[in-house]
């Protein structure tokens, strides 16, 4: 099975971080959710940028619809790949 990433995208930094948080107690998975910093196109001020949590789900074992659901709770999505 191919490696699997999932890309959350949240609206700031203290919803990712609750979101990388939950991710890691809930899903239980085996390397740390990473936080990115994702400025919007043509934007220098922080207040103008998203934050990406990046799940590494290398055995495809992740619930996409729960991880939907999750970031939903957040004002946030899951990237399709």
């Amino acid at each position: 099975m191919d490696d699997v990433r999932h890309v959350l995208v949240l609206p700031d930094r203290e919803a990712a971080e609750e979101v990388a948080k939950t991710v890691g107690d809930r899903f239980a998975v085996a390397d740390e959710p990473r936080l990115v910093r994702d400025a919007l196109a043509g934007e220098d001020d922080a207040e103008d940028a998203q934050w990406l949590v990046v799940v590494e789900d290398p055995e495809g074992r992740l619930d996409a619809a729960a991880l939907d659901e999750l970031v939903a709770d957040w004002d946030g999505w899951r990237e399709k790949p």
